[in-house]
């Protein structure tokens, strides 16, 4: 069998092929643009077949350099921090508060669930949580991250079952968003309930995301500050005996230095760039982590992985159909909240916004809706996710 490998600047190059495939390919497929598929996953998952057809037929092993990915990964994660504003949380009151709980125990309840599936099932722990909250509400950004953390426990083809997961739930999220509002709706006539709010908030936050060409700089150094004070945090961390992903650390500081910035006002924080570079970095990370992915390790696993999946997928339903419907007010704003948990739950905040969407351009505006799932699936849940993994982690 040929054998090539690539280095890091080949294989850097490939997923930026695979990267703009996905996006001619997402484009032409109105399938993928619906469900708000990834462009990179699309191109990625291509080129990941591709060698696959070529391994088993015993053709050519193709090995990439993923030295890249890491680095990618960590800008990603470090943008993430800086969107955890306290202010915002503080203002968007008890509502945000409850809705921030109740996501909390989402997130803690769907590694419960794929633990003690894969208990039921005779697998490892760690193969369900490789279905939990990592691919669920973390998504493909998560599973690219925490796959090699799990490879290093042992797992081998954690990423690939990461991202599989990722990418099922992905569609799910926005299958069952929309129907669960709709049915909710209708059959409380939810509609009478619908209430024009103050908007400002939206307005407010919207003004710290205004694009200027000559804040890219300063926003790439911000970035770039809090990666190198972040790895001496994780250096910290790590001493606790604990694992943690590599990022945390500079999460942390990003969001300190947030946080010090919107409070004392010394300095600007150019969210609206750091955003910009932030989804850049997420693209090159996915590119990588989806050529890179052995697909031909999924084999064994494919029944007991879709048992965990429509496990996952079934906790999503009851728990967005009788607890956040309930809890968050069963009025109108409660159902289009319930469709965008299930979007964000079980995928990413675009299939959230796209199911509460839909639900909107049907009935009625929600502004209570568009403020909570943005504020608690973009800023808090990967935050609050990225440490509630790390303990399950350490604790299976």
């Amino acid at each position: 069998m040929l054998s090539i490998t690539l280095n890091m600047y080949q294989t850097l190059a490939v997923a930026v092929i695979a990267l703009l495939l996905g996006a001619v390919i997402r484009r032409k497929v109105s399938f993928l643009e619906r469900f708000c598929i990834p462009a990179p996953v699309v191109g990625g998952l291509l080129f990941a077949i591709l060698t696959c057809i070529l391994y088993v037929a015993g053709i050519m092993e193709v090995t990439f350099t993923d030295t890249l990915r890491e680095v990618c990964m960590v800008f990603f994660f470090t943008s993430v921090g800086f969107q955890a504003n306290l202010k915002i949380l503080k203002t968007g009151g008890k509502s945000l508060l409850l809705f921030l709980v109740l996501v909390i125990i989402l997130i803690i309840g769907q590694n419960i669930l794929a633990v003690g599936l894969s208990k039921v099932l005779s697998l490892d722990a760690l193969v369900g949580l490789c279905t939990g909250s990592i691919p669920m509400v973390g998504g493909h950004g998560t599973a690219g991250a925490f796959g090699p953390v799990l490879e290093d426990f042992g797992l081998v083809g954690a990423t690939t079952v990461c991202t599989a997961a990722a990418t099922y739930g992905l569609i799910s999220g926005s299958l069952i968003g929309g129907p669960i509002a709709n049915r909710l709706i209708l059959k409380y006539d939810l509609l009478k309930t619908a209430v024009t709010d103050d908007d400002s908030l939206l307005v407010e936050d919207e003004a710290h995301h205004v694009r200027n060409l000559s804040n890219y700089a300063p926003a790439t150094y911000q970035l770039v500050l809090a990666v190198g004070a972040g790895t001496l945090v994780s250096y910290f961390l790590s001493m606790t005996g604990m694992t943690f992903p590599i990022y945390i650390g500079a999460m942390i500081v990003a969001a300190v230095i947030r946080n010090v910035g919107e409070y004392t006002g010394w300095f600007e924080i150019h969210m609206g760039e750091i955003n910009d570079i932030g989804g850049i970095m997420l693209s090159l990370f996915l590119g990588i982590a989806m050529i890179t992915l052995k697909i031909w390790q999924l084999a064994e696993l494919a029944l007991p992985l879709l048992i965990l999946l429509i496990g996952q997928t079934i906790f999503m339903y009851l728990y967005a159909n009788f607890v956040i419907f309930n809890v968050m007010g069963r009025n109108y704003d409660a159902a289009v909240i319930t469709a965008g948990t299930c979007g964000f739950g079980m995928g990413a905040t675009p299939n959230a916004m796209a199911n509460m969407q839909a639900i909107c351009d049907k009935f009625a505006p929600s502004i209570k809706a568009y403020i909570l799932i943005p504020i608690v699936g973009s800023l808090f849940a990967d935050f609050i996710n990225s440490l509630v993994i790390t303990f399950f982690i350490n604790l299976v």
